[in-house]
């Protein structure tokens, strides 16, 4: 219907590439169907768990699931962490596995960069002083007489 919207990338789409969804939509990267209209042994990602509530399963860079088999009113898939789960045939799920693959490899190199991309320093409870963790203070490297806490 010709609607634009904000997707996680599949691995092998350019720019310019139509992609539709929907139980009709063509069996190509990047389409989205209900998992009874996916072939068996395609890997799949962005998976539904209940219908109508969105992808919730294979989200990250670089990830897929796999579709193993099919029996009844659910599908079997096996995700990236080798287990197996049951997922209802109707639920949705999108054609071939996430892009930006090497996202884990790439190196921040320092604090500031780290700091550019919006991420707080993490300050170690027994670096601090008495009065602002139970870990703190002592004298040189000592653990608190106390057992570990979170700051919260």
């Amino acid at each position: 219907d010709g609607e634009k919207r904000y997707i996680i990338s599949p691995k092998g789409i350019k720019v310019g590439d139509v992609l539709e969804s929907g139980p009709n939509a063509p069996i190509k990267i990047g389409n989205a169907l209900p998992l009874e209209n996916i072939p068996i042994g395609r890997t799949v990602h962005n998976i539904e768990l209940n219908v109508g509530r969105g992808g919730q399963l294979v989200r990250s860079a670089g990830g897929y699931a796999m579709i193993l088999a099919s029996e009844g009113n659910y599908v079997t898939v096996k995700l990236s962490s080798g287990e197996m789960r049951l997922i209802f045939k109707k639920c949705i799920a999108t054609i071939g596995e996430i892009g930006n693959e090497d996202y884990a490899n790439i190196s921040i190199g320092k604090a500031g960069k780290s700091r550019w991309l919006g991420r707080r320093p993490k300050v170690r409870g027994v670096a601090m002083n008495p009065v602002d963790h139970p870990h703190g203070g002592g004298e040189g490297k000592t653990s608190g007489g106390r057992h570990p806490v979170s700051p919260w």
